[in-house]
């Protein structure tokens, strides 16, 4: 499984999104758009989206911290 967080180091959601994932012992790639243009460009092409977090997992887009449909989708549920 492979997991990114487009994220910035003020978004509370995004450390929630970061925290839920220590929890729950889920590996994940920390991708901070306030230092990168490219890492921007990328979080919108993906999400469609300007705001944090954005997640995606094996190729599934979450805009914002959704954590029922996270787990779901995790099979955490």
């Amino acid at each position: 499984m492979k997991v990114k967080i487009y994220s910035t180091p003020y978004c509370v959601y995004c450390r929630m999104a970061k925290e839920f994932f220590d929890k729950n012992n889920i590996g994940y790639e920390e991708i901070d758009v306030t230092k990168s243009d490219a890492a921007v460009e990328e979080m919108k092409t993906k999400s469609h989206q300007m705001g944090v977090p954005v997640i995606e997992i094996d190729g599934q887009i979450f805009v914002g911290f959704n954590r029922v449909e996270i787990g779901k989708f995790l099979k955490l549920a």
